[in-house]
């Protein structure tokens, strides 16, 4: 019996498996929330005193109506 080495991109019956683990992952709302966070982390650590709300709003994009 001939032993090969076992390539994971194809079946014993000589077929093409797909990778479960290969998938692309795309958030639109997460990398939403990430973007305003990494601004509110940039803003915080370049502020020499606490952010202030109307601050914080603003770089969320909060707007009063």
């Amino acid at each position: 019996m001939e032993h090969r080495p076992l390539d994971p991109d194809h079946a014993e019956g000589g077929g093409l498996v797909r990778d479960q683990f290969d998938v692309t992952l795309e958030d639109s709302d997460l990398l939403g929330e990430v973007e305003l966070t990494t601004n509110l982390i940039i803003a915080a650590s370049e502020s020499e005193d606490h952010l202030s709300d109307d601050q914080i709003d603003t770089i969320l994009g909060i707007h009063d109506d």
